[in-house]
């Protein structure tokens, strides 16, 4: 068989995308403004929530919620040991303490059963993060915490997931998604923060522009727009661009049919790949819509044929791109050293960490490739 070449993912852009980055290009209007606008209204629709603020990345909104909510020294936030290590970097920004919570390694999930005891005086906020695309179990972690620590859902990768007929970013105090390349949809970088927390909200959009009282395009379209803003916050600069927001519009309106596509082709995976009894494949939620931003397996060390990493080596050389689920921050130098963590205090973590393995599903890939990847699996 002819060697190919499939890439872990690919965005799926256009012409369609090509086009809408004409208008702010030729108005002038570069920075953030009514494309901005636009896709923050059309997007907090979608996810069924009453504001949303477009920001430069995932990690600068969760940035942003955190600091939103007050957060800072002295406070402790809980993050699962097993996620990108922005998830925990932003809780640093703060100068709070993370607080690592062990993983589901079916789910690769938060642990909620494990959530109870990490819980201090000090605790503020939790980040459950719906990893991959599955949401995490809210109702749950949210019994397990007392009333006033806040949820922060981690939805980088969860955009049009949903949870109980519920949607993702609509189910905790406020949440955060990623528009990477390697997300569903793709601003090139950029991010949103949602919540139906109207103060919240206020406070979020100020500091988002370096603490102004209006924003930029409040002020140009004012009465007097020589006149600069008062600043009652130490704000930041995580303001999305109009050229950015102009594709994301575009992008958000091919979400739903990307899911849909990326859901088929994980249940032809699941179909051929499911009687290898040394993979754990991801599995739909019973009660929810996985938004299927990667495929991420598990391979059982006790059973497999070969260790995690000899066969990723071995789907390279056949043009397969691969890659770990995610990393255990904890394992980290960073956080290992910071906070004298083995790596066994979260053996779940650990254990994705070593095993997980993302093989590749994406909108730019043909049945064809679907079945290189699959005989390549079961050559193995």
């Amino acid at each position: 068989m002819e060697t190919r070449n499939i890439a872990i993912s690919l965005p799926s852009t256009g012409d369609d995308e090509w086009n809408a980055v004409r208008e702010p290009l030729q108005s002038g209007w570069l920075t953030s403004g009514p494309k901005v606008s636009a896709f923050e209204r059309q997007f907090a629709d979608r996810h069924d929530v009453g504001h949303a603020l477009a920001v430069t990345s995932c990690t600068t909104g969760l940035h942003l919620a955190l600091a939103a909510m007050g957060i800072g020294p002295g406070d402790e936030v809980i993050v699962p040991a097993f996620t990108w290590i922005a998830t925990a970097n932003v809780v640093l920004y703060c100068g709070a303490t993370p607080v690592f919570v062990d993983v589901d390694t079916t789910t690769f999930n938060i642990d909620v059963a494990a959530i109870a005891a990490k819980v201090t005086p000090r605790t503020k906020a939790i980040i459950p993060v719906h990893l991959f695309g599955l949401c995490a179990d809210i109702d749950a972690i949210r019994a397990a915490l007392p009333a006033h620590v806040k949820i922060i859902e981690d939805g980088a990768c969860a955009a049009g997931a949903t949870y109980k007929g519920r949607s993702a970013g609509a189910l905790g105090d406020a949440a955060v998604f990623s528009f990477h390349p390697r997300k569903s949809i793709t601003t090139g970088e950029g991010g949103m923060v949602t919540t139906n927390d109207a103060a919240l909200a206020e406070i979020a959009d100020q500091l988002r522009n370096h603490g102004a009282t209006v924003s930029e395009q409040q002020r140009h379209a004012g009465p007097r727009p020589y006149l600069l803003p008062q600043f009652n916050l130490l704000g930041f600069n995580y303001r999305m661009t109009d050229i950015q927001a102009a594709v994301g519009i575009v992008q958000l309106g091919k979400l739903d049919r990307f899911i849909e596509e990326r859901a088929t082709w994980a249940s032809y995976y699941r179909e051929r790949l499911g009687h290898l009894n040394w993979l754990q494949l991801p599995q739909e939620p019973a009660d929810g819509r996985h938004a299927w931003q990667a495929f991420v397996c598990y391979v059982d060390p006790a059973k497999s044929p070969r260790p995690r990493n000899e066969i990723m080596e071995y789907l390279k050389e056949r043009g397969i791109a691969t890659r770990p689920g995610t990393h255990a921050v904890h394992m980290l130098n960073l956080y290992r050293e910071k906070y004298d963590l083995q790596d066994a205090d979260f053996p779940g973590a650990r254990d994705c960490d070593a095993n997980t393995m993302a093989i590749p599903l994406h909108n730019r890939m043909t049945k064809e490739d679907y079945d290189y990847v699959v005989d390549a699996l079961l050559s193995i």
